[in-house]
């Protein structure tokens, strides 16, 4: 993961709906792509797009589906501590909540919570466990979370620890989509390749006649060179009979000269 990637969710929190609608609805955008929907009246994960179709049978998304349902409850007994200006105020107020995480190179480098109602804003980098941007109207949230420890650390576990899982978890199956199709093969040219193509069974009648004709030649080989080798253990035989020849001669001729003596 060479590129920064970020996870947003976009939460809407209203004190009280009207007959119908949901109090608490959800968006999130992975690389400000929008992959999913979730409302209070369904409490369900809705994919959208590829993304979302690609994940949405992942343990990630079982957890965050669970993890939407319990901040919806939080953030809405947020709202009594929110103490806004009483000409801002205008019918019940809608708190707009954003949670953002972003990865690079394998690790978490970034993690926020934007809270936002009535145009007051307040800003907090789970990061650095500081607030950033602190309008009058949203201190009440600030606040609360600086008396409760455990509230703030279970916001920045969310943002900085749950996020960034989810967000690897993602992007997972979301490189596999992005991932470029390998170009088609080219055609080879059928009439190159006809005229090029060799019958399997003409090669192998090829290769048995070459062996057949090394093998005659070896033994045509091994022939030749027995037969010499029995020619020169004859010789010695020969020269013996001759030699006995010659001395039977001889003494024919002894014998015949001593008859006419």
């Amino acid at each position: 993961m060479v590129n920064a990637h970020s996870l947003c969710l976009d939460l809407t929190v209203k004190p009280q709906a009207r007959p119908g609608q949901p109090w608490y609805e959800v968006q999130g955008s992975v690389d400000r792509k929008p992959f999913l929907q979730y409302d209070s009246d369904s409490k369900k994960v809705r994919a959208l797009g590829l993304l979302g179709e690609k994940v949405n049978a992942t343990n990630a998304w079982t957890d965050l589906t669970r993890t939407l349902g319990e901040v919806g409850q939080e953030l809405r007994m947020v709202l009594p501590v929110i103490r806004l200006e009483k000409n801002r105020t205008r019918g019940l107020p809608t708190l707009q909540v954003k949670l953002c995480c972003q990865r690079e190179a394998e690790r978490c480098t970034g993690a926020s919570w934007q809270f936002s109602i009535n145009g007051q804003t307040a800003v907090f980098d789970t990061m650095s466990m500081n607030w950033t941007v602190i309008d009058p109207g949203v201190r009440g949230i600030q606040e609360e979370w600086e008396n409760s420890q455990d509230l703030a650390e279970h916001f920045r576990k969310l943002s900085a620890g749950d996020c960034s899982h989810w967000l690897r978890e993602f992007l997972e199956h979301w490189e596999k989509v992005l991932e470029p199709t390998e170009p088609p093969l080219k055609t080879p040219d059928t009439h190159q390749s006809s005229s090029m193509w060799i019958n399997p069974g003409i090669i192998a009648s090829i290769v048995i006649c070459l062996v057949l004709i090394v093998s005659v030649l070896i033994g045509i080989i091994v022939m030749k060179c027995r037969r010499r080798s029995g020619t020169r253990e004859a010789d010695p035989s020969s020269e013996a009979s001759s030699l006995d020849h010659e001395k039977v001669m001889l003494d024919q001729i002894s014998v015949t000269e001593l008859d006419s003596c």
